[in-house]
């Protein structure tokens, strides 16, 4: 059997667990630099605050209903997810972190699958005071729509919902709509529906032949699984990614080159950092510049150049020698930048690197690289850095609600006051 384990509202969550003044009212965390809503408890969704409300346009309401905001605090995000994920190796060596706040378990053989999502949904919360829900199947899209159901009706689920029989599975099937079969797609649902599928008991009913045909080998092992075979594996480790990007709004718009270079170089700094973390190497970097579409008045302008690289390279001195090419191929003069960022892609591991006979890295760099990364990591903060950037300039995003970093940060520590009796 599979299971799905998926945190409710997990950056609410983990605001809540820390400041239990916020459980049950509506609060909304902003994305960085506070300019939109991304993420939103319950209370706040009832309220008709919708995923991506620019701040500005529903201040109005966050003030008249009351709405708690915070700023994204990615620090204590990411160290409670890796928390929760470690608790879950209790129960099965199989895990497959799918998201920050999902990962899939594969379970050992039980008589009683109910206790077991009763477990861990109690655990994790009693651990972490992070609420989840469990959804348990013979395979994971199956566990994926069981899931769907423990968090739609928590109070009949007591936030936990096993399909072992076969009745389960048609009755759930027939109720799931087909736009949120997990893994389905805007382009396939609306092929689906135009073909009068709606559900995904009626996927499960059109032929392998046209499943293939219309929605690739992948769109037939999904129809499998909900059928009840288990088609889609676990990943043996969470895959690396297609790209590498690190982009940013600025907390002032920028006309000027030299700024604009600046702020490339650091981001290429920052993206080939996560590139060798990854032990990979790129193909391709993109460097795009947008104007700020909220001043109307101003002269609108975005761009973007994507080059291929002679050679795959993680090195901070190439990729930043390229993105300035780049930058200055698409840099027009008189415009007010508001954004820009940097894509690393063609990502392949380092050590499967092809050779070329003419073109390849400086060896020395792999030395240099490896002494920028330990002196970096040592000292914290990124003390080596680039000559073209700035060395008193730390990038600072506006986080005006910014929660403190509880579990990675010594001086934001709860502080318990004890009185002897």
């Amino acid at each position: 059997m599979y299971a799905i384990i998926d945190c409710n509202s997990f950056f609410a969550s983990c605001e809540r667990a820390f400041n239990p003044e916020l459980i049950d009212k509506p609060l909304a965390i902003l994305s960085n630099n506070d300019g939109c809503v991304i993420a939103r408890s319950s209370e706040a969704k009832a309220l008709g605050i919708p995923m991506g409300a620019p701040l500005f346009k529903y201040k109005e309401i966050i003030t008249e209903k009351n709405i708690q905001i915070r700023s994204s605090n990615y620090s204590l995000y990411g160290d409670m997810s890796e928390r929760v994920m470690k608790l879950l190796e209790t129960f099965s060596p199989d895990v497959e972190v799918y998201s920050i706040d999902e990962a899939f378990l594969k379970l050992p053989k039980t008589d009683d699958y109910q206790k077991v999502g009763h477990t861990i949904k109690n655990y994790i919360y009693q651990c972490t005071g992070i609420p989840v829900s469990v959804g348990i199947a013979h395979t994971k899209a199956l566990s994926k729509a069981a899931n769907n159901i423990a968090k739609k009706f928590p109070e009949k689920t007591n936030g936990y919902y096993v399909i072992d029989t076969e009745a389960k599975r048609l009755k759930l099937l027939k109720w799931l709509p087909i736009k949120d079969i997990w893994g389905i797609g805007r382009g396939n649902t609306q092929r689906l529906q135009n073909k009068g599928v709606y559900t995904a008991y009626e996927f499960t009913k059109l032929t392998d032949d046209w499943v293939k045909r219309n929605m690739s080998i992948v769109g037939l092992r999904l129809k499998k699984d909900l059928e009840g075979e288990p088609t889609i594996q676990l990943e043996d480790e969470l895959q690396n990614k297609k790209a590498i990007a690190t982009t940013r709004s600025f907390e002032f718009t920028f006309s000027d080159k030299e700024n604009m270079k600046e702020r490339i170089a650091t981001f290429a700094s920052r993206c080939s950092e996560k590139l060798r973390m990854q032990e990979c190497s790129c193909n391709v970097i993109m460097v795009y510049l947008k104007s700020d579409r909220n001043k109307r008045t101003e002269s609108q302008y975005r761009a973007s150049r994507v080059l291929t690289l002679p050679y795959a390279t993680n090195s901070t001195l190439t990729i930043n020698q390229f993105a300035q090419k780049a930058l200055n191929e698409i840099f027009k003069p008189g415009i007010k930048y508001k954004r820009a960022g940097v894509i690393l892609m063609g990502l392949i591991k380092t050590n499967a690197l092809q050779l070329d006979l003419f073109q390849n890295e400086d060896p020395k760099h792999l030395k240099l690289m490896s002494a920028m990364d330990t002196l970096n990591e040592k000292y914290r903060g990124r003390k080596i850095k680039m000559a073209n950037q700035d060395l008193q300039r730390t990038w600072k995003m506006r986080q005006a609600h910014l929660s403190p970093e509880y579990t990675t940060k010594f001086s934001d520590i709860i502080t318990l006051n004890c009185h002897t009796i």
